[in-house]
């Protein structure tokens, strides 16, 4: 479950944001030269007749400075793959304005638009993601429809010392709300676990943090290190049973590698693999503090979800130096990244 920024492919499969445009997406469109479909909005919701030509030359004294967005990506099928206001807590993604080098992607999209515009954009899915990861769309995209649709709220234009300031403002806020929430979800997240530990008979330790774990078949191997890269396999599920992830499905059945202790995985594996040494099975009981928190991740884990992992360490290997040009940590696709 990787994190994207606005302008590259969702690879997260994720309420409306809040746009009279989402009620009218299948108004008639328009269509710009490199084939986007749009429709935008004023403020007060009323359609705007947009020439892209004159946008184009608006947009243009516009580069260099910051747009704040709030953005949300459906299917054909009307799914939601992505919702900035729930991964960013409400607050805006912000992204540098540049000049728009390709047509008939997100960039060329984003330049349509004013401070308090909405809009709506439609794109062939394989068409914006070879403009944006130069690959086509990935199959659980295609599988519902080879179209993707965009909907997008202008918060702000900025200048980038402004929009530096309102973007410190806004970590400050976002951190102190993060604080709060979790202060008032960790004794309900405590109450679920020992209520699902009672009921399923799981002779379960818990350590400070407060993870619960259970050795289900020792290992005879060393535990793994600070920075060593381990491999492991795992499953990952809702306590209610239902599997959002694993490595035999979403890594061509092998195990998958990540250094440890450097936060490129949840904390709550950070810790838990810490606790095995090698060829040991675990089943870890993840709080949501220590997993994905008030933001959830995707479709098909929700805010404030309590996550079981079945986890085997099959090995644990030196760290290795990065490759020219990479931070330490990189991850596979398919792990469970940190927040």
């Amino acid at each position: 479950m990787l994190r994207k920024s606005l302008l590259l492919w969702p690879a997260v499969v994720a309420s409306a944001v809040g746009l009279n445009a989402c009620n009218q997406a299948n108004a008639n469109f328009a269509k710009t030269k490199s084939g986007i479909e749009y429709k935008i909005f004023d403020k007060s919701g009323k359609a705007k007749d947009i020439k892209p030509e004159t946008a184009a030359a608006d947009y243009k004294k516009n580069v260099g400075q910051i747009i704040a967005l709030h953005v949300e990506y459906h299917t054909a099928k009307d799914s939601v793959l992505f919702q900035s206001r729930k991964q960013q807590m409400g607050f805006p993604v912000r992204v540098p304005l540049q000049e728009v080098t390709r047509k008939g992607g997100l960039e060329e999209a984003i330049s349509l638009l004013q401070p308090g515009d909405s809009g709506v954009f439609r794109f062939n899915a394989d068409s914006l993601s070879l403009k944006t990861t130069g690959q086509p769309a990935p199959p659980q995209i295609k599988k519902h429809g080879n179209t993707m649709t965009l909907f997008v709220k202008v918060a702000a234009i900025q200048n980038q010392a402004d929009a530096m300031a309102a973007q410190q403002k806004a970590m400050q806020e976002m951190q102190a709300k993060m604080q709060q929430h979790e202060a008032a979800q960790k004794p309900l997240d405590e109450k679920t676990i020992q209520e699902y530990v009672q009921k399923n008979n799981l002779p379960a330790k818990k350590t400070a943090s407060g993870v619960y774990y259970v050795i289900t078949q020792p290992g005879s191997g060393a535990t793994p290190k600070q920075g060593e890269s381990v491999s492991v396999n795992y499953r990952g599920t809702l306590l209610s049973g239902k599997e959002f992830d694993s490595s035999a499905k979403g890594n061509g059945g092998r195990p998958i590698e990540f250094p440890l202790g450097v936060g490129a995985v949840i904390p709550g594996w950070d810790e838990g693999i810490a606790l095995l040494n090698k060829g040991s099975k675990a089943t870890l009981i993840i709080p949501s503090a220590l997993a994905y928190g008030q933001r959830g991740a995707g479709a098909d884990i929700p805010a404030d979800a309590v996550l079981r992992f079945d986890v085997e360490l099959v090995d644990i290997k030196p760290a290795a130096a990065p490759a020219p040009g990479m931070m330490p940590g990189g991850m596979p696709q398919g792990a469970p990244q940190g927040r």
